[in-house]
């Protein structure tokens, strides 16, 4: 059902990011608790990805800025990531947000649409009925509007008519609701239907951008901390991709980190802080692995600051945190297939016998360096930590 509003959609592309500014608006700054915040005049910018479940790991991340009060000045998120995002600038805190993730079940989000599936076969909108992801929202954000938000956010949803890029919550979208932004920024297309809001059809922001830290750093202020939850630095076995679902779900995650890394790569932006819980190993819809996931961002977010002794605002432009590491190549195994040089050509070379070369055997990686080693089809390239003599 169409949601009524007065108000235009803004669309963005990539060319535009840069160009775009904001202002925080006042309706933000009647609803800040100053008590809460660590440094209000040094803002930072907390971008969430989406991951189907794995996003649970943002409130892992909530609580463990909580603990050092550190209150984003923007939140951005996507799908999953502009739920938690969102239950979080409406009030909730990490622990509210815990306890009802642990209630959640399979049947609370996924009821095949079985009408649709049956009578319009090709023809239905998706696999599954909007309404169970409608009543979960509702339930965590409430019936609010983003003018009525506690803190600032940002929901990243993909226009599907015109394939542009729209970020609900920026000036002139403000009387929108809530829940609908972040059902349609959630609405995985083929998974769930689109949300239509003032008579257009949105659906997941992830189709465009799953990692917003491009727009972020043109809509926000100082820092960024971005956590990424659709890394793939494991290998499934033949088993985990059998079936439709199994199959679709994989495709997501490949395509997801593919589009991260080429966004990330090279990255000339303001300091940019990644944290990547360590829930690769998770598939995005386990219903079971709900108090894995939370520890998982609570422990990845904690170690990474720790990492910057705490300074979040003393740190240089780039990503963040950096590692010294050495790479190696295992004779024996590689076979001279090229591939790492194709991938990493500053890194990489053939020699004489036609094996991989490392030409800088020490390197200074960010987190999101080194995905040849992963792509390495025979395995021949590992990694070590270097540690530096005093």
């Amino acid at each position: 059902m169409a949601t009524a509003h007065t108000f235009a959609p803004v669309a963005f592309t990539a060319a535009a990011h840069d160009s775009c500014e904001i202002s925080t608006g006042e309706g933000y700054a009647r609803h800040l608790n100053p008590g809460k915040q660590m440094n209000p005049d040094r803002p930072f910018t907390l971008v969430l990805s989406g991951g189907g479940l794995k996003g649970l790991a943002h409130i892992g991340v909530l609580r463990a800025l909580e603990e050092r009060r550190l209150v984003p000045s923007l939140v951005v998120g996507s799908s999953i990531g502009s739920l938690i995002g969102a239950a979080w600038a409406a009030g909730a805190s990490p622990q509210r947000m815990e306890a009802r993730a642990l209630q959640v079940r399979r049947r609370d989000v996924f009821q095949v649409a079985r009408a649709d599936v049956a009578f319009r076969r090709l023809m239905a909108p998706a696999l599954y009925r909007r309404e169970p992801l409608d009543a979960l929202v509702q339930g965590l954000v409430g019936d609010v509007t983003f003018r009525q938000l506690k803190h600032r956010l940002l929901v990243n949803t993909t226009d599907l008519h015109s394939g542009m890029q729209v970020m609900w919550g920026l000036p002139g979208l403000l009387d929108a609701r809530v829940a609908d932004a972040v059902t349609a920024s959630c609405a995985l297309p083929g998974i769930f239907p689109p949300r239509e809001i003032a008579g257009r059809a949105y659906v997941d922001g992830a189709v465009v951008e799953n990692l917003p830290v491009r727009l972020a750093a043109s809509l926000g202020d100082g820092p960024i901390i971005a956590i990424n939850v659709a890394a793939i630095s494991i290998r499934r076995q033949a088993h985990e991709t059998e079936g439709f679902a199994a199959t679709y779900i994989r495709g997501l995650e490949i395509v997801m980190q593919t589009q991260i890394e080429g966004q990330l790569r090279d990255w000339t932006g303001p300091p940019l802080v990644l944290v990547q819980p360590k829930v690769e190993h998770i598939s995005m819809f386990e219903f079971d692995r709900t108090p894995e996931l939370i520890e998982a961002g609570y422990l990845a977010t904690s170690q990474t600051l720790d990492q910057l002794d705490g300074s979040l605002h003393a740190i240089a432009r780039g990503m963040h945190p950096t590692r010294r590491l050495r790479v190696l190549v295992d004779e024996g195994r590689c076979v001279g297939c090229g591939t790492c040089v194709v991938q990493a050509p500053k890194v990489f070379r053939l020699d004489a016998r036609g094996k991989a070369e490392v030409l800088t055997p020490v390197q200074t990686w960010s987190p999101m360096d080194g995905a040849y080693v992963l792509n390495c089809p025979t395995d021949a390239i590992s990694v070590r930590p270097e540690v530096t003599a005093a």
